[in-house]
C-alpha cells in the first residue's frame, strides 16, 4: 500500500501517462511480431525473412538506443528539455506504422518496389528507438530516487499486462486486418505523445557550466551495457527452459494459456517488486532477484516447473526487470540520463541480435544446458550490479 509519503514524491498523473505510452511502444511491437511474416509473404519475400529483419533491427537499436539517449541529454542541455526527442520520435513512428500495411495493400510487388517494404520496416523500428530512452528518462522528474522503483512497477505493469496476451492473441489481432490493426497502433502511440506533452511539468533550467565539468562515466556505463545483456539472455533462456518444462510435464505443445498466466503474474508482481526495492534498496532488490531466480532455474530441469519454483522465477524476474531503469538512473549523473538508459536497452539489443546469430535453432539447447546458460546470463547481471555497488561505495567514502 502507498504512503502519504510515497504520493508526494511520486506524480502520479504522469507516470500513469508513461505507462500509457509504454503500453503504445508494447503494443506495436506486439502488432508488428505477429504480422511480420505475413506481409512478407503478401509482398513477395519468403517468412523466414522476419527473423534476419529482427537481427538487423536489434542490432542497429544497439548503436542507436544509446545515440538518442545521448543526444536527448544533449538537449536537454542546450535546449532545456528532451521533448523533440519524445515527440518527434512518436510522431514519426506512428507515422511509418501505418505506413507499413499501406505499402503492402497500395503498392504492386514488382521487383523495383519490392525493396520498399524492408525498408519501411527497418525506418520504423529504428524511429522507436529515438524517443524510447528519453522518454524514460522522465521518470526521474516523476519520482524522488528513493520512490523510481515504485513508480517504475506501474510502468512495467502496463506493459507487462499487454505483453501478457501475446500467446493468444495471434488469431484475434491476424483477424482485424492489417490496416484496421495498424491503424489503432498508430493512433495509440500518437495519443499517448500529445497526453504526455500535456502533463509534462515544467523541466528546471540546466546549468550548463556545471554540466560541462560532469565527465562521462565509461565504466558506469559499461556495468549498465553489460546487466542489460546479461539480463536479455536470462529471460531468453529461461523463456525457452520453462516452455519446454511445461510441455513435457503437462504432455502438450500448447501451453500458451499457462504462458497468458504466467506473463499476468510477472506484470502484477511489478508493484510488490517496487515496494520491496524501495525498502531495501533497487540494486539490493535486484540481486535478490537474481539470487532467487538462478536455483530456481537450475532446480526446475530436475522437478519440474511446480508451484513454489514458479513463484520464485515470478518474483525474481519482476525484481530483475522493474528495477532496470532505476538502476541506470542511480548509476549515471543525471547529466548522463538518457545515455545511460540508453546503453541499458543497446545492451539488451545486443545481447538479442547476437541470441538469434549464435542460437538460431533453439529446439536443439535441450533445457538443462538452456538452463546453465541462463544461469550464467543472470550472474553477469549480478556481477556487473555487484561491482557498480562496491565503486558507488568507494566514491561515497571518497
Amino acid at each position: 500500500m502507498t504512503t502519504s509519503t510515497s504520493r508526494l514524491n511520486i506524480l502520479w498523473v504522469q507516470v500513469w501517462v508513461l505507462a500509457a505510452v509504454q503500453g503504445a511502444i508494447t503494443l506495436t511491437w506486439l502488432i508488428y511480431n505477429i504480422y511480420l511474416p505475413q506481409l512478407l509473404t503478401q509482398f513477395g519475400f519468403p517468412a523466414s525473412l522476419a527473423v534476419g529483419l529482427v537481427l538487423v533491427e536489434n542490432a542497429l537499436g544497439a548503436i542507436l538506443e544509446p545515440l538518442m539517449g545521448g543526444l536527448s541529454d544533449q538537449a536537454r542541455r542546450w535546449v532545456g528539455t528532451r521533448f523533440p526527442f519524445i515527440s518527434g520520435g512518436m510522431i514519426l513512428s506512428a507515422t511509418l506504422f501505418i505506413a507499413i500495411p499501406c505499402v503492402v495493400s497500395l503498392i504492386p510487388p514488382t521487383t523495383v518496389m519490392r525493396s520498399l517494404l524492408p525498408i519501411v520496416l527497418v525506418a520504423w523500428a529504428l524511429a522507436m528507438t529515438i524517443f524510447r530512452s528519453p522518454a524514460m528518462c522522465l521518470l526521474g522528474m516523476y519520482a524522488t530516487p528513493a520512490q523510481l522503483p515504485l513508480a517504475v512497477s506501474f510502468v512495467t505493469l502496463v506493459g507487462g499486462v499487454i505483453g501478457a496476451f501475446r500467446p493468444i492473441s495471434h488469431k484475434f489481432i491476424l483477424n482485424l486486418g492489417p490496416v484496421y490493426t495498424f491503424a489503432i497502433g498508430s493512433f495509440v502511440m500518437l495519443g499517448a505523445a500529445a497526453v504526455l506533452r500535456l502533463v509534462n511539468p515544467p523541466e528546471a533550467p540546466v546549468d550548463r557550466h556545471q554540466a560541462e565539468t560532469v565527465k562521462l562515466p565509461l565504466q558506469k556505463l559499461a556495468l549498465i551495457l553489460g546487466t542489460g545483456f546479461g539480463v536479455a539472455w536470462g529471460i531468453r533462456f529461461l523463456m525457452d527452459v520453462l516452455a519446454k518444462v511445461l510441455k513435457n510435464q503437462l504432455n502438450t505443445d500448447n501451453i500458451d494459456v499457462q504462458m497468458v498466466w504466467i506473463g499476468l503474474a510477472i506484470a502484477i508482481a511489478s508493484i510488490p517488486a517496487g515496494m520491496f526495492a524501495v525498502k531495501i534498496g533497487n540494486s539490493q532488490a535486484m540481486l535478490c532477484g537474481i539470487c532467487a531466480i538462478i536455483p530456481s532455474l537450475l532446480i526446475m530441469i530436475s522437478v519440474g516447473a511446480q508451484i513454489p519454483i514458479i513463484v520464485l522465477l515470478v518474483a525474481g524476474f519482476s525484481l530483475i526487470v522493474n528495477g532496470a531503469i532505476p538502476f541506470a538512473l542511480g548509476l549515471v549523473p543525471q547529466r548522463w540520463a538518457g545515455l545511460g538508459i540508453g546503453m541499458y536497452f543497446g545492451g539488451f539489443a545486443l545481447a538479442m541480435s547476437l541470441f538469434g546469430v549464435l542460437f538460431p535453432q533453439l529446439q536443439g539447447i535441450t533445457p538443462p544446458v538452456g538452463a546453465i546458460a541462463g544461469a550464467l546470463a543472470f550472474l553477469l547481471a549480478g556481477v556487473c550490479i555487484v561491482v557498480s555497488s562496491i565503486s558507488e561505495t568507494q566514491m561515497n567514502a571518497e
